[in-house]
């Protein structure tokens, strides 16, 4: 397994002692199960397993007749399973619990009991079909399970990990990188962005560096959530895979929201709402929605029929781009690691800051605003976080994020910015090819520091 960070998170869990049942979601193969398993090996006597995507007849039939005895049921769940569990030494996993709803809904019993600790992985959990008629234990905690980082995939791809932690500590000194690590460093990302950041792409791009092996294990991920949206859609699906399909197109636009006349003359936000909602909750693309009046609290002033579509995974928007082209002949791989691809590749860099937010907890939102007669209110901020400002007591403050692909660029939307919200506004980030810099209360920094803003 691959180092992540959600294991130090689970860690934390386990250090509560079984007061909370902790489910992992995100979205297929993005390695919860592997996470689950290696954290059962590693840090408990015994564990059993459960996947409620085959389970037998009689676990089932278990869950929906024995609950009623919680000591009785753990009893006989141990004999069916063959496994003997330790009171406060055994984690019990129920993998892919949006299977079997009734299964989530035991865990309030389950966890009150107190015998073991319990990890629920699932996709797709919060889909009416997968909560109809249950109850949601309050007693469950969650956490997302993204893609791979760019840390991460540091740590995967550089067993040292010593270049990971030279960029950590030149962001917190606020220095740049010698020349070297910083070539070094632009030359890793640029990989990342070709291969990305799923556990099955990482293996097969491997110390080899096969990019055809890793496009390939990339095209069977997007055949499998192509298939899911057929699966799992209902009477959305062929509205959810049409909204998928366009993502690429859609990012290739100047400015990136989401135009729904793409989709057909007559379309409109409120015929789609339910395929956007299946494609975030699903995990599979990141929603980034427009802030009208950007504030600490972004949500009060968000649009929900405005927004931009993101792929969750930057090598799998690589592959889907250019799916039409055998990688063994497709100049484009070559292209974005000598720096030459030119215009599309703002598109991919934009949708890798996208995965390097959502990775670090950040709900994405941006700002935009249009005027005919005032140039100086036409503007575009591709992303707003919310952090403590240095200039402010640490209070918290609006930082806007530009994300440039190229060298050479202008920084008008983030001074139109300033102007326009001025105290709002906190520390502004530009990030970009170069070296980084600090200007005032404006940080200039390298593409790979992005998951550390």
């Amino acid at each position: 397994m691959y180092k992540r960070k959600a294991y130090e998170k689970l860690l934390d869990w386990k250090a509560e002692g079984g007061r909370t049942a902790m489910l992992i979601e995100g979205a297929r193969r993005v390695g919860k199960t592997t996470l689950a398993q290696e954290f059962a090996r590693r840090e408990y006597s015994s564990s059993l397993y459960l996947d409620f995507s085959v389970v037998r007849p009689e676990i089932r039939t278990l869950f929906e007749e024995q609950l009623h005895s919680i000591p009785s049921f753990l009893n006989q769940l141990q004999i069916l399973t063959g496994t003997r569990l330790e009171p406060r030494k055994s984690l019990v996993i129920f993998d892919e619990v949006q299977a079997f709803p009734r299964a989530r809904e035991a865990i309030k019993h389950l966890v009150a009991d107190g015998r073991f600790d319990y990890l629920e992985t699932g996709s797709l959990i919060s889909l009416r079909r997968n909560v109809k008629s249950i109850l949601i234990p309050s007693e469950e905690r969650r956490m997302d399970l993204n893609p791979l980082d760019f840390e991460e995939w540091l740590w995967a791809t550089d067993g040292s990990g010593l270049l990971a932690g030279a960029i950590e500590e030149a962001f917190g000194a606020k220095v740049p990188l010698p020349d070297a690590l910083h070539k070094l460093a632009m030359r890793s990302f640029r990989e990342y962005l070709l291969v990305g950041g799923m556990p099955q792409s990482i293996q097969a791009y491997g110390a080899d560096k096969d990019f055809f092996a890793a496009d390939q294990a990339k095209r069977q991920i997007l055949d499998v959530y192509k298939s899911d949206m057929f699966k799992y859609g209902g009477e959305n699906a062929a509205k959810v895979a049409a909204i998928f399909d366009q993502i690429p197109g859609q990012l290739s636009r100047h400015e990136k929201r989401f135009v729904f006349a793409s989709l057909g003359s007559e379309a409109r936000y409120r015929e789609y709402a339910e395929a956007v909602y299946w494609l975030g909750d699903s995990h599979i693309a990141n929603i980034c929605r427009k802030a009208s009046d950007p504030s600490v609290g972004f949500g009060l002033s968000s649009l929900e029929n405005t927004f931009k579509c993101y792929l969750a995974d930057t090598g799998l928007l690589v592959t889907s781009v250019f799916s039409d082209r055998d990688v063994t002949k497709n100049p484009v791989y070559a292209a974005i690691l000598s720096e030459q691809l030119g215009i599309n590749e703002g598109m991919l860099v934009e949708n890798y800051v996208a995965q390097q937010l959502k990775a670090s907890g950040n709900k994405l939102f941006y700002y935009s605003s249009y005027s005919r007669d005032d140039s100086s209110q036409t503007m575009e901020i591709d992303f707003l976080v919310v952090r403590e400002f240095d200039n402010a007591a640490f209070k918290p403050r609006v930082s806007p994020i530009e994300v440039k692909s190229t060298s050479r660029y202008s920084t008008k939307s983030l001074d139109k910015f300033k102007g326009k919200f001025q105290k709002r506004v906190g520390t502004q980030y530009v990030l970009h090819p170069r070296q980084l810099r600090v200007d005032s209360e404006r940080m200039y920094l390298p593409l790979y520091m992005a998951h550390v803003v």
